[in-house]
């Protein structure tokens, strides 16, 4: 689904997030002149979908709907779709935007600036996972805590992480 006009940020949903569970986060950057395109899984089967599947999935839609390089990021599997993403396509990648982050074994492209925004009682993917991806990209990564947000905080806190996506972008 996309939604905006102006520059264009790609987001991809967690696991178990499909639907419109981003949908309050990209309205709102949306009312702040982002284009927002958001790339579901396969809609046969999510938890079926590799990553490589989901790479593919994100960059046909994006060819689909004419997006080229542009930031690219998602929340929880969606953000570790988006890292991949970046690193197997580096000409799609102007950076990479993260809510929350998966303890994975993941790179991201070199060289694009990576936005970590973390709830800072999110349970399931703790503080520590952003603090250590950023650890090993300190000239690149910014960290972004949104207090008392637990691991569906783009859901609680629509407001906090559009604005925090959007102050750092400054694309208006």
């Amino acid at each position: 689904m996309s939604e905006g006009d102006g520059p264009a940020l790609v987001l991809i949903p967690g696991r178990g997030l499909e639907g419109g569970a981003l949908g309050s986060v990209a309205h709102i950057l949306a009312g702040e002149g982002i284009r927002v395109l958001r790339v579901g899984s396969r809609a046969e089967d999510e938890a079926g979908a590799t990553l490589e599947q989901r790479v593919q999935d994100a960059s046909d839609v994006m060819d689909h709907v004419g997006i080229g390089a542009t930031w690219i990021g998602g929340h929880g599997v969606g953000g570790t779709v988006a890292r991949a993403l970046s690193a197997q396509r580096t000409d799609r990648a102007l950076g990479v935007l993260l809510l929350g982050v998966e303890d994975v074994d993941v790179p991201i492209a070199p060289a694009v600036p990576i936005l970590i925004i973390q709830g800072s009682d999110d349970d399931v993917m703790p503080q520590a996972n952003g603090e250590k991806l950023r650890a090993a990209a300190l000239e690149r990564a910014t960290v972004v805590t949104i207090e008392g947000g637990g691991h569906l905080f783009p859901v609680s806190d629509p407001v906090d992480t559009a604005f925090a996506i959007e102050d750092y972008l400054a694309w208006d």
